[in-house]
C-alpha cells in the first residue's frame, strides 16, 4: 500500500502503549498529526503519552474512537500491533471501512525510507547499542533522529528528535515477526542470530535466513558491522562495506587494556585506522562493552570524532531494564534486566559476577513465553545454573495459551545447583524481607518490573 504522509492528517494506533508504538504515536504528534489511540491497560507509558496531549482509551469499543476518525478515511493511517487480536472491534472496524491499515514495521518503513537509516538488528543487545549509538551521534556535531526499544535515561524517552538537522535516523530493526524485512538500511549492525521466537520461525535456520534477507537490504555503498564468530555468512551487495567486532576476540574493532576502575569499565578501542585510548563505558555490565564496541564502530564510521566519542561514551546513562542498577547500599547491590533468553541470562549473570567477584549473586527470574521455555528449557537450566542462588516465578503467557507439561518447574528439575526455589511474586517480597541478600538481580520481560519498586522500598527500609 502507497502512502504518502503529507497527506495523512490523523494517525490511530491499535495497542499504542508498546514501546515501539508509543515512539511512533509520540514521532507523528510531533509531526503536527492529530494522534490517538487504544491500549489493552493503562500504563506508564500510556500516561506519559496522555499528558502529551494524545486521546488514549482502553475499552475496545467503536464509538470510543473520535468521531474525526470515523468521518476521514482518507486522511487517516491506522497503525496497529501483531499483539492484537484479529476478532479486534475497533481493528476490524477500519479494516472493513477500507482505511490505510498497516504494521507498526511499514509505518516505520516508510518514515525510514525518507531518511538514511542506521538498523540495530540482533536477538541480543538491540535495544542497548542503537540506544548507545543515538546518545554517541546526538552528543556529536553529526546528530540523529531514533527510533527505540526501551527507555532511554539520557533522553527519558524511546524517541529521538535531534535538532541539528541530521538526516540521519537510528532504528532498532526487531526481528520479531520479521518486521525488520520492512526497512532498507544505511548502515546495519548485527549484534547476535541466536534462535529465538521459535513460535514465528519455526526453527534456527529460519531465523537465519531472516537475517540474511536483513542484511542483503542495506543500501548501495552501504555499511555492515558483525559479531564476528558467530554462524552467519551474509550475501551483501558488491559495493556493502564489511566489518566486524568484537570483545574478546581480534576483530576489525575491538578493545584492549579492559580493567575496572570505582566500578566501570576502562578500556581502548582499536579500530582499521587507529586507536582511541582512554574509554570509559558510563554504565556497568561486561556486555554492555561489547555493545558500545558495536556503537562506538558505527558512529565512528558515521563521522563522530574520537573526542566526541570519548565524552559519549562517559555520559551514557543506559536504558532502563538493561542493567539497570535500581539499589546500592552500605552492602546490597540490586540490578533489575530485560533479559529473557538463556543467551541474555548468561550475559546478564556473567556481568554481575564479574563485576562483583566473590560476591553471592542471587537471582529472579520469570521465564516469558509457554513455547520459549518449551523451545530452550534445558538452556535456561544451565544458564540459571551460574547464579548461587535461583528463585524462579510461574512462566508469563503474554499473548500464548498453556501449554501442557511445559512450567517453571520444567526447568527447575533441569537445574544442577541445590540452592533453588519456585515462588510467587508475593514469597519473592517475604524473601527480600528476612534472606541475607549480597548481591540481587531481578530477570525478565513479562511483569517481574512491578516488582522492581517494591524491592527497592523493601532493602531501603532495611538498609542493607
Amino acid at each position: 500500500m502507497s502512502i504518502k504522509f503529507d497527506m495523512v492528517k490523523r494517525v490511530y494506533f491499535v495497542g499504542i502503549g508498546g514501546i515501539g508504538m508509543s515512539a511512533l504515536a509520540r514521532y507523528f504528534a510531533k509531526q503536527g498529526k492529530v494522534v490517538c489511540g487504544y491500549d489493552r491497560t493503562q500504563s506508564s507509558l500510556t500516561l506519559e503519552l496522555e499528558q502529551e496531549g494524545l486521546d488514549i482509551h482502553y475499552v475496545d469499543e467503536v464509538n470510543l474512537i473520535p468521531r474525526e476518525f470515523r468521518g476521514d478515511v482518507e486522511g487517516t493511517l491506522v497503525v496497529y500491533t501483531p499483539a492484537v487480536p484479529k476478532n479486534h472491534c475497533e481493528l476490524n472496524y477500519f479494516i472493513d471501512n477500507k482505511y490505510k491499515v498497516v504494521k507498526r514495521a511499514e509505518a516505520l518503513g516508510v518514515i525510514a525510507g525518507v531518511k538514511k537509516t542506521l538498523g540495530v538488528a540482533g536477538t541480543h543487545g538491540k535495544t542497548t547499542t542503537s540506544t548507545l549509538l543515538a546518545h554517541l551521534l546526538s552528543k556529536s556535531a553529526v546528530g540523529c533522529d531514533a527510533f527505540l526499544g526501551g527507555i532511554a535515561k539520557n533522553f527519558k524517552s524511546n524517541l529521538v528528535v535531534g535538532n541539528q538537522g541530521s538526516n540521519l535516523l537510528v532504528v532498532e530493526a526487531d526481528e520479531f515477526d520479521r518486521s525488520f524485512l520492512s526497512l532498507h538500511p544505511h548502515l546495519a549492525i548485527i549484534t547476535s542470530v541466536d534462535a529465538d521466537h521459535l513460535d514465528i520461525y519455526g526453527n534456527h535456520s529460519e531465523v537465519l535466513d531472516a537475517f540474511t534477507a536483513f542484511a542483503a537490504q542495506i543500501q548501495e555503498h552501504g555499511t555492515l558491522i558483525v559479531k564476528s564468530g558467530m554462524d552467519f555468512n551474509p550475501k551483501l551487495k558488491s559495493n556493502v562495506r564489511f566489518f566486524t567486532y568484537n570483545l574478546k576476540d581480534k576483530a576489525d574493532f575491538h578493545i584492549s587494556n579492559l580493567e575496572i576502575k570505582d566500578g566501570y569499565y576502562h578500556f581502548n578501542l582499536i579500530t582499521p585506522v587507529g586507536e582511541v585510548n582512554d574509554l570509559m563505558l558510563g554504565v556497568p555490565g561486561l556486555y554492555n562493552v561489547e555493545n558500545a564496541i558495536a556503537a562506538s564502530a558505527a558512529a565512528l564510521l558515521m563521522g563522530v570524532k574520537p573526542n566526541e566519542l570519548r565524552e559519549g561514551l562517559k555520559t551514557f546513562a543506559g536504558v532502563v531494564r538493561r542493567f539497570d542498577v535500581q539499589y546500592r547500599g552500605r552492602k546490597a547491590v540490586y540490578i533489575d534486566d530485560y533479559a529473557h533468553h538463556p543467551e541474555e541470562l548468561r550475559a546478564a549473570i556473567t556481568s554481575v559476577k564479574d563485576l562483583y567477584k566473590a560476591r553471592k549473586v542471587t537471582g529472579v527470574f520469570q521465564p516469558h513465553l509457554f513455547t520459549r521455555t518449551r523451545d530452550f528449557t534445558n538452556e535456561f537450566a544451565q544458564s540459571l545454573d551460574l547464579l548461587d542462588e535461583i528463585i524462579l516465578l510461574d512462566i508469563y503467557p503474554a499473548r500464548e495459551e498453556p501449554i501442557p507439561g511445559v512450567t517453571s518447574s520444567s526447568i527447575l528439575d533441569l537445574m544442577k545447583n541445590p540452592n533453588k526455589r519456585l515462588c510467587s511474586k508475593e514469597q519473592v517480597k517475604e524473601i527480600v524481607k528476612t534472606d541475607d541478600i549480597d548481591i540481587l538481580i531481578s530477570m525478565g520481560a513479562g511483569d517481574i518490573d512491578r516488582l522492581v519498586p517494591e524491592i527497592v522500598k523493601i532493602l531501603t527500609k532495611r538498609n542493607l
